[in-house]
């Protein structure tokens, strides 16, 4: 069936951000459970060692938990006291700053797309799935800006190979934010609802990621045993989308999940098919 071409204008300005600030931004929170991680120091409000982070993400490895802990503390995340084996992890400054973009991708996620039952946090890193990969935030720009638009003149005003522009728009159609006005082999491309809805994300990430650049333009403070505020989504504010998150048997603790995850399939097997099939990482 035909897309209606009627285009109304965003309420945020998509068009106004730094693209390759916002990707660069994206790419720190986009890795797999970092968003969990980060929601769990916040929720506990306290220095917490590696096991104790996995002890209530029970269907994560404690491997895998240290594996994103590390790389957190290495994008400035999270801080340590010190370098000791062991040593509990916190949320520096600039992860406690991560509230408004949490709050912004899930009232996005939320009122744009039908996921069902869903943890907050993993609400937050599915929306981060749909919109990290690089110059996906310069397709939505071009057509935000001069939609509905053929494919070529998308490559032209993006400046990307015909080639990257075709993988890119593929994956935005699969993920709901661009669509085609007809089914014939070239006609024009416009954004979804959701996607014109992009603008107060690319705000609240831009806006962090300029609060990111200060940040590390000073020397780290120590880190200190002092209450964390809360990143702004519960881990279990929806409840819990069990196929989405569990990788082990383990039944998650009640004190983050509305309800104990059952046994599912792969996570990104799962995401995928809620999504689009050809929807990856």
């Amino acid at each position: 069936m035909p897309v209606s071409i009627l285009v109304q204008p965003s309420a945020s300005s998509i068009g106004s951000v730094d693209a390759h600030r916002v990707e660069d931004a994206l790419s720190l929170i986009a890795p797999k459970w970092t968003t969990w991680s980060a929601q769990t120091l916040a929720q506990q409000g306290h220095p917490m060692r590696v096991r104790d982070v996995a002890a209530r993400l029970s269907f994560i490895s404690e491997h895998l938990v240290g594996k994103r802990l590390a790389q957190m503390h290495a994008d400035g995340l999270v801080t340590r006291a010190d370098d000791r084996r062991g040593a509990p992890y916190q949320l520096s400054a600039l992860g406690d700053s991560l509230s408004r973009v949490h709050r912004a991708l899930s009232d996005w996620s939320q009122t744009n797309l039908s996921l069902g039952a869903i943890a907050g946090a993993e609400r937050v890193e599915d929306a981060v799935r749909r919109l990290h990969l690089r110059h996906s935030t310069a397709v939505i720009q071009v057509l935000d800006t001069g939609g509905p638009m053929r494919f070529v003149r998308i490559a032209e005003e993006a400046g990307l190979d015909n080639s990257l522009t075709q993988q890119r728009l593929n994956r935005l159609q699969a993920d709901g934010l661009v669509a085609r006005t007809g089914p014939r082999h070239g006609d024009p491309y416009i954004l979804t609802d959701a996607g014109r809805a992009l603008g107060p994300v690319y705000a609240a990430i831009e806006h962090w990621s300029n609060a990111a650049t200060r940040k590390r333009s000073v020397p780290p403070a120590p880190a200190t045993a002092a209450t964390r505020t809360h990143t702004g989504v519960p881990l279990g504010a929806d409840g819990i989308r069990t196929a989405a998150a569990l990788r082990r048997n383990t039944a998650a603790p009640s004190a983050l999940f509305s309800h104990a995850p059952q046994a599912q399939p792969r996570v990104l097997a799962a995401v995928t098919a809620l999504s689009a099939a050809s929807r990856g990482r």
